[in-house]
């Protein structure tokens, strides 16, 4: 989608140096105009909860936007060479030194974020959205919608989906205070991946586990460290999950599935609508059923989500669905091949709050950037607070498919003008996406090409690197995440330009050395 209506005065505004705010009642105008037919399905979000410090999140948005200047991925690593080698120092001084000394976004969160329950936000949350929950026009058009929860609306991101009258959207957008934003529940299409017929030499000598596993050094993580994932739990977002699966048996810790209104559906059975979900889970926790590792680390758990049907696709509602689910859930890490075509620089904030949420609750989120070449990326892979992943093949290049692009974050609910404008680039790093060989249902195994076979082996890294060291037991939770991010991105093999690019991110993922970079660290 490209840069359209009232985004281009933010745009001229931003190249002028200055902060023009779109409002709500501007959104939703937009929306009605370019609409067709009576009915409009939008998301409706609200300000975030006043206990949530505006301060930190615009503080740690600059310093992930300042990342496009850092020219080595070295920089961001959270440790400090001299701190490490002073042997005076205990390991717990030692520690606290190097946090002090890592990159922006990491010590942001240790120096300025308030520590906040899950139940103390859900709670914040409902505070929140109860003015738009109790307005007739909404409370008429959840009932017709037949929507049966008592706590409707994601909690994680402050938001509703709905479906109004164009007469109703503009009714409810002007009588509700404290609307933040009002966007289209857009549909998303099921991920697009190429099955690869035979496969090339350079990926068929690799015995013993996917080539994949050997590039990022997840199995000489396995032998050096000890680390396979145990006690580590991988929320997966996508077409669901075989868990009957040789590869999957007795993995999958907690299921659900979700309508295209974000309703959880009730009574549903772990079941794959295509065979992205169990293509992903196999990359990610699958073992050697075949006689070939296929699982970045196959002794942690999934919990899996249905948020895109096979069939026909999903829609953000379901996306947020599953987000607000997974972190419910204290999943470790969120996984999700999965996103909407973006072709513009300008990106809204519609996935923000939820990723926000999640980092704070110490879950990193890690997305696909999309399949659609350089100069585009899908959302929310390329939301600024996600970890966005492109792919690479079995040669350390760039897939041709694979998207990136420099983005502009013009204006913002949640940061502060003065921050603004924050440009920022995308994928933040790469992975092994072209002719990954995992597990598909019916006791099957495939090898498919895209973004989506790159994100598990993220996923799958980050749970080695918690099991490495036992989730960081001394990092607080609103630290993690960022700890997490910046230990894999700093660690990465640097490739392409200097510093980040769009083809590479930072450089190709090494968990081997991630986990390394973390135990000379004292963790």
């Amino acid at each position: 989608m490209g840069v359209t209506g009232a985004t281009w005065v933010a745009l001229a505004a931003a190249v002028a140096g200055e902060v023009v705010k779109t409002t709500a009642s501007q959104m939703a105008e937009q929306i009605i105009d370019e609409g067709s037919g009576h009915d409009r399905n939008v998301i409706i979000q609200m300000d975030r909860p006043k206990q949530e410090s505006q301060h930190f999140i615009s503080r740690a948005a600059g310093a992930i936007g300042e990342r496009r200047m850092t020219m080595s991925a070295r920089d961001l690593l959270p440790t400090d060479p001299e701190t490490l080698r002073d042997t005076s120092r205990t390991n717990y001084q030692r520690r606290k030194l190097s946090r002090q000394r890592a990159s922006a976004s990491s010590q942001l969160a240790s120096s300025t974020a308030a520590a906040t329950t899950t139940k103390q936000r859900q709670k914040g949350s409902r505070d929140t959205m109860s003015q738009l929950l109790s307005h007739d026009n909404v409370q008429s058009a959840l009932a017709d919608a037949g929507t049966t929860s008592k706590t409707p609306g994601f909690w994680a991101s402050n938001s509703l989906a709905v479906t109004l009258s164009k007469d109703d959207l503009a009714k409810v957008v002007d009588e509700v205070d404290g609307i933040s934003g009002v966007y289209v529940n857009r549909k998303l299409a099921v991920p697009r991946v190429v099955e690869v017929g035979s496969l090339p030499r350079g990926v068929a000598d690799n015995k013993g586990g996917a080539w994949g596993l050997h590039a990022i050094g997840a199995m000489a993580t396995w032998g050096a460290f000890g680390a396979r994932g145990a006690g580590v739990t991988i929320g997966i977002l996508d077409t669901g999950i075989d868990q009957t699966h040789p590869d999957l048996a007795g993995k999958v810790a907690a299921w659900a599935e979700f309508d295209v209104n974000g309703q959880e559906v009730l009574g549903s059975v772990a079941h794959d609508t295509d065979e992205h979900g169990t293509h992903v889970a196999g990359t990610v926790v699958g073992g050697n059923a075949s006689g070939n590792w296929i699982g970045v680390a196959p002794d942690a758990n999934v919990a899996a989500a249905m948020v895109i049907d096979g069939q026909v696709g999903g829609t953000d509602a379901q996306v947020l669905a599953g987000i607000d689910w997974a972190i419910s859930q204290n999943v470790d890490v969120i996984s999700m091949s999965l996103g909407g075509f973006t072709l513009g620089p300008v990106i809204g904030e519609v996935y923000t709050e939820a990723m926000i949420t999640a980092l704070l609750a110490g879950i990193p989120v890690v997305i696909a950037i999309g399949n659609d070449g350089e100069q585009t990326s899908g959302s929310p892979g390329n939301d600024l607070f996600s970890l966005g992943v492109g792919a690479t093949d079995w040669r350390d290049e760039p897939a041709g498919f694979s998207g990136g692009r420099t983005h502009a974050l013009l204006e913002s609910s949640l940061i502060q003008p003065s921050f603004l404008p924050i440009i920022f680039s995308k994928p933040d790093l790469s992975a092994p996406g072209v002719a990954i060989d995992s597990s598909v249902p019916g006791n099957g195994y495939k090898a498919f090409s895209g973004t989506s076979m790159a994100t598990p082996h993220v996923s799958g890294a980050i749970a080695l690197l918690l099991s490495a060291t036992n989730k960081f037991a001394s990092v607080p939770d609103n630290e993690r995440a960022f700890l997490v991010q910046d230990l894999l991105v700093g660690s990465v093999e640097e490739l392409g330009e200097n510093g980040q690019d769009h083809r590479y991110g930072f450089g190709r993922l090494d968990a081997l050395r991630a986990v390394g970079f973390a135990k000379e660290s004292g963790f």
